[in-house]
């Protein structure tokens, strides 16, 4: 059967928290029978962007990551309900029902994404629907899909084999693998906001004068096997991506075009930029 995922590009997310008001905006003040409660006016946000900002400046890169109910086919949150409050549809929906959750305070604890909500008026746990009562109307998107500006948000309805394939052609992931949940939500360039880099900025003296060093090879090294290699540009600026967050000591071989080399050492705990490197 064809289920329901969202593929979030997190290359495209500018932060401009328009899925954010989007949901705010479908389900402040309005109730909706059998999906969900209203959602209150403060302290929810049902969409949430997480920001984490990478390196030093003036080599700085920014990523957003939109955060929501995962719709996990293997949710933690159905384990601890005791009132038969969750359930998983067919279509790969999870649903907490507004009636039967009410005083289930152990459901918030039991996300270990943080992505349900407690609403203390009406003594109830909460949580993004995957706009469910507009996609049982025949939507082919959601709210926050539709407002985004960028197209950061996709919503695919396929099966789970084709689903497969499609995170393996475009090298989709989701959060927290390690935790078996078994997300719905997809990520596209999580490495962004997951990942770490280190960079620099090559330069040498010649004429009298400090100038950049355009072409020099700069190899990547960590316990003498190379990682990666790389070219400056013409700011004589290098880029190494995707690397692992406490990863430890690095070692950068960095070789211009005229045969000046220099060796450079580097601890990556989060990302760092080695400024000017003089050759």
């Amino acid at each position: 059967m064809k289920k329901w995922n969202l593929i979030i590009d997190v290359a495209e997310c500018t932060n401009c928290n328009l899925c954010t008001l989007a949901a705010m905006d479908e389900y402040v003040d309005n109730d909706f029978p059998g999906y969900s409660a209203a959602m209150p006016k403060h302290g929810h946000r049902w969409i949430n962007i997480l920001q984490k900002e990478h390196g030093q400046v003036p080599m700085i890169d920014v990523a957003y990551v939109p955060t929501m109910c995962n719709h996990c086919d293997d949710a933690p949150c159905m384990k601890a309900d005791t009132t038969g409050a969750i359930r998983k549809r067919d279509d790969g929906i999870v649903l907490i029902d507004p009636e039967k959750a009410k005083g289930q305070r152990q459901l918030v604890e039991a996300c270990p994404y943080g992505h349900i909500w407690w609403n203390e008026e009406r003594d109830l746990p909460q949580a993004w629907t995957f706009d469910a009562h507009l996609i049982d109307q025949g939507w082919q998107q959601t709210r926050g899909q539709q407002v985004c500006p960028t197209a950061a948000m996709r919503v695919v309805k396929v099966e789970d084999a084709a689903m497969e394939r499609l995170a393996h052609e475009e090298d989709l992931e989701t959060l927290n693998p390690e935790w078996g949940t078994r997300p719905r939500i997809y990520y596209k360039n999580l490495w962004r906001y997951a990942k770490c880099f280190i960079g620099g900025t090559v330069s040498a003296k010649a004429g009298g004068s400090v100038d950049c060093v355009e072409g020099a090879t700069v190899t990547l090294r960590k316990d003498d096997a190379v990682v990666s290699q790389t070219t400056t540009d013409n700011y004589g600026d290098f880029r190494f991506d995707r690397l692992d967050e406490k990863s430890g000591a690095y070692a950068l071989e960095i070789v211009a075009r005229d045969g000046k080399k220099k060796v450079v050492k580097a601890v990556l705990g989060a990302s760092v930029n080695l400024g000017e490197i003089r050759l």
